[in-house]
């Protein structure tokens, strides 16, 4: 089977979130041809296994310039296409357009994104302002796929016109239609940065036209190549999720000093390019329920969504997991991104509370390393507050004081490794206000490691009985937890047990292939034969052949030969 797998991040360039994800699934299933098409900046390719290739790269994100260098050769000169589009072309493009802004500024069922719940059966069919949006956004793919010109057509003095007249519109919601000039100007660069997908040059026989089926690694601008393909070629369209890109734009704080009537439509843009998504996928899968139940308050048909958990590498971890009287059973562990959303400013106060009750506890706070701009602030914050709580300290009059908090980063003298960090302490700790999928709760149960953690994303789910949930924001209540699992080597090394066995049944790489392999066959065999020139006659080849096994060639060569070999 020919996979397009459709990537975010860069991948097979750069990992970003989701590469090591499609790296495992493209060496897990080595039966299967992968043909990747890569959303983001090229670079020196990963070494790839023999069932991949790179088909396809763009780089969608050209920062501030309006016009890159990379986007004149994927796209065109803007300009250049502007002009080119003659009187019937432009009026393609108007009404195009009209019908997309008309739908992004309706106010229907399935148009408010998160907060428009679908109903028990899920969203049977589309709203009058989602069918719209569809109708556009197609319109205006075609129109592209023809003629080109598109990025050009989306920042001209017609298209802000379009959806100044769009916003303005009797019934349009209360957000849009209090837009003003600097927010039309400012959603039409958002418009065509988000709608690039559409002028690519992967809609040809030899390239996704080619793919048995398209496999986006991801939702919103990801998912489009997909769903064109499905629109030009009837490709069956999967999509995978881990972290629901919607969510993620309510949740950004890069635009917060946006006006709120621009802010409302971009949340109207992501919603529903959510729900179409959502509406012509052949099936999704969410990485957990969480994600699951964003989607379907998106509008997702409930039963066209599988659940798939993200596989991790437990091997790694098999070492520190089987030694359970390993670490200090007096250290909590902290493992994550240092970054508001994971509320580390709590976890220094409950640690205050437990260090009063039990003044042998020691903190390691171990920090992902993160290359964004501002990123230390956060972490300069906690240092400046944890020295505030916890003066150094010292057992005599003659030795060095020291603290009983260290904040350190991965990879460095103190924590090579994931495996070195929790095998040094008894329990971890989980203090988040905001998740997703924490993958670090997984590591630790792969350990072994009793944990103590917030009850937000998809944490219960992970857990399940398996280790002590508290309250986000709730320092007393994550100090009581913490201090139980302290004073209970019985208890900790019982529920660290327990999480191991969990985590080696439902999280492993193993499973996660499993889930996938069967859904791919599943996929195809619903969908329509598509008999492509040079496929040859139906039935040459025996099915022996496609089955992997030292056999197969001498399988493909017998039957070759047609009927009568």
């Amino acid at each position: 089977m020919r996979i397009g797998l459709l990537t975010e991040g860069g991948y097979p360039y750069a990992t970003g979130e989701s590469g090591p994800w499609c790296d495992r699934l493209v060496r897990g299933l080595g039966q299967h041809q992968f043909d990747l098409y890569a959303l983001g900046r090229p670079g020196t390719p990963l070494p790839l296994p023999p069932n991949a290739r790179v088909v396809r790269t763009a780089d969608l994100d050209d920062g501030a310039a309006p016009r890159h260098r990379l986007e004149r050769a994927a796209f065109g000169d803007g300009r250049a296409g502007r002009r080119a589009y003659g009187r019937r072309e432009r009026r393609r493009f108007t009404e195009a357009l009209h019908a997309l802004a008309a739908g992004l500024c309706a106010e229907d069922e399935t148009g408010g994104g998160a907060e428009a719940a679908a109903g028990a059966d899920g969203a049977a069919a589309a709203g009058t302002g989602a069918a719209s949006f569809a109708a556009g956004l197609y319109a205006l793919a075609e129109l592209a796929r023809q003629r080109g010109g598109l990025p050009g057509a989306l920042r001209s003095d017609d298209a802000v016109r379009t959806l100044e007249s769009a916003c303005r519109a009797p019934g349009a919601r209360r957000g849009a239609a209090a837009a003003g000039l600097a927010d039309h100007l400012a959603f039409a660069d958002h418009l065509e940065r988000a709608l690039r997908p559409l002028s690519l040059d992967w809609y040809a026989e030899d390239a996704l036209g080619s793919a048995d089926l398209c496999h986006a690694a991801a939702g919103g601008t990801t998912a489009l190549p997909g769903l064109l393909a499905k629109r030009f070629f009837g490709t069956p369209l999967l999509v995978t999720e881990y972290g629901v890109r919607l969510r993620a734009h309510y949740l950004s704080t890069a635009g917060a000093e946006r006006s709120a009537p621009l802010r409302a439509l971009l949340a109207a843009l992501h919603g529903r390019l959510a729900a179409e998504t959502y509406r012509q996928a052949a099936l999704l899968t969410p990485g957990n329920a969480h994600a699951r139940r964003w989607q379907e308050k998106c509008g997702a048909d409930r039963d066209r969504i599988r659940t798939v958990h993200p596989g991790m590498a437990a091997d790694r971890f098999a070492e520190v997991g089987e030694d359970e009287e390993s670490g200090d059973p007096a250290t909590l562990v902290w493992v994550g991104r240092v970054e508001p959303a994971k509320d580390l400013i709590a976890l220094l106060h409950a640690f205050a509370e437990v260090r009063a009750r039990q003044p042998d506890a020691r903190l390691r706070i171990v920090a992902v390393p993160v290359r964004e701009p501002g990123a230390g602030a956060y972490l300069t914050h906690c240092k400046g507050l944890a020295a505030q709580l916890f003066p150094d300290e010292a057992a005599g009059a003659h030795a060095v004081g020291e603290n009983p908090v260290t904040f350190e980063e991965l990879g460095g003298p103190e924590a090579p490794t994931l495996e070195d960090v929790y095998a040094s302490g008894a329990v971890v700790a989980l203090s988040s206000v905001v998740e997703g999928f924490p993958a670090s709760l997984v590591e630790a149960m792969f350990c072994a490691r009793a944990t103590v953690s917030t009850d937000v994303g998809a944490v219960v789910e992970i857990i399940g009985g398996t280790g002590l949930v508290v309250p986000p924001r709730n320092p007393r209540a994550l100090a009581d937890a913490c201090l139980a699992l302290l004073r209970d080597p019985e208890r900790r090394h019982r529920l660290g047990a327990a999480a191991r066995a969990r985590a080696l049944e439902l999280f492993t790489v193993e499973q996660n292939l499993a889930a996938f392999r069967g859904i791919y066959l599943e996929l195809l065999s619903h969908a329509p034969v598509r008999h492509r020139p040079g496929d040859g006659v139906p039935f040459a080849h025996p099915a022996e052949a496609h089955v992997p096994g030292s056999w197969t060639h001498k399988a493909l060569t017998a039957g070759a030969g047609g009927p009568d070999a």
